[in-house]
C-alpha cells in the first residue's frame, strides 16, 4: 500500500490504513510518502507511526499532539478547557470519575437524588448543564 501525502493525515487513519495491508500469508508493505517541509506534528505523528505498530501507544501519542477536545461536547480535537487536570497524569482520575458518572446515571438518571440535586448545580456551575440531556440520550 502507497500512502501519498502522509503526512496530511492523522494517526488513527494512519494506523488503520496500515492494518489493511499484511493480512494474509504474503509479506507486504506500507509506504508512507510525504512533502517537506514537514510541522512539527506531522514530523512526531511519522515517527511514531514508523516506531510502533501499537495502536495504544498510537492512541496516546495522538492525544499527547491533538488534545482530547471536549468530553461532552462537539469539539473532537484540541486542549479541554480544564484549568487544573492533565488527562495524561490523571487518567486513574479520569477512569474513576467516569466509572461513577455512569453508575449515577443508572441508579439517578433524573438526578433527583440529593446527590443528583448537587450534580446538577456542580453542572450548572461549570456551564454543563445541557450535558444532563446528552448523558441521559446514552
Amino acid at each position: 500500500m502507497v500512502i501519498e501525502h502522509a503526512e496530511r493525515f492523522g494517526l488513527a487513519q494512519l494506523h488503520q490504513l496500515r492494518g489493511r495491508v499484511g493480512r494474509g500469508t504474503d509479506a507486504s508493505t506500507c509506504l508512507l510518502l510525504y512533502a517537506t517541509p514537514l510541522g512539527e506534528t506531522a514530523r512526531a505523528r511519522l515517527a511514531i507511526m514508523r516506531e510502533t505498530e501499537d495502536g495504544f501507544r498510537i492512541a496516546e501519542e495522538d492525544l499527547r499532539l491533538r488534545g482530547a477536545g471536549e468530553l461532552l461536547g462537539t469539539r473532537q480535537s484540541g486542549l479541554p478547557d480544564m484549568r487544573l487536570a492533565d488527562l495524561a497524569a490523571h487518567a486513574g482520575l479520569l477512569q474513576a470519575a467516569r466509572d461513577d458518572a455512569r453508575l449515577i446515571v443508572e441508579r439517578d438518571p433524573d438526578l433527583a437524588s440529593p446527590r443528583g440535586q448537587a450534580l446538577r448545580i456542580l453542572l450548572y456551575l461549570f456551564a454543563r448543564d445541557a450535558a444532563v440531556r446528552t448523558l441521559r440520550s446514552g
